[in-house]
């Protein structure tokens, strides 16, 4: 279990067409031995939730530009509770309002980064993140 690499859903919702974030933070978090999935513009939170069930993703990453980010994180959330999947974690990035982050925690997602975090911030967060999820399944 120890040597599974960590898979991740990169996942762009809604009509926000810009994506450039979203790859750099997959590509780092490649560079760091993780398995990466992106998905792509425009994903509803349907497809972004089925993806991450058929992946058996540790965790899914949501991009957010738009102003969007309390609905598709609640719908993401949603979904994933609705299909007994809510272990898997869900942080997201974006731009984000710093007074929303506390809404989103609330809502459960585990983390936010905003514009100019360090990809080296989110690759060890990520890490530990998964690394206390899989100790939580084996017992």
């Amino acid at each position: 279990m120890e040597d599974k690499k960590i898979r991740v859903i990169v996942a762009k919702p809604g009509l926000d067409g810009h994506d450039r974030g979203a790859k750099v933070v997959a590509r780092a978090l490649r560079d760091a031995g993780m398995e990466v999935i992106y998905t792509g513009l425009r994903q509803t939170p349907e497809q972004i939730v089925a993806t991450a069930i058929q992946e058996d993703a540790d965790a899914i990453g949501l991009s957010i530009l738009s102003g969007a980010h309390e609905h598709y994180f609640r719908e993401v959330i949603r979904l994933l509770k609705e299909r007994g999947a809510d272990d898997i974690i869900v942080f997201g990035g974006g731009v984000i309002p710093d007074d929303d982050v506390p809404i989103l925690k609330e809502m459960g997602v585990r983390a936010v980064f905003g514009p100019g975090t360090p990809t080296s911030e989110i690759i060890e967060w990520l890490q530990s993140a998964v690394q206390e999820r899989r100790s939580r399944e084996r017992v």
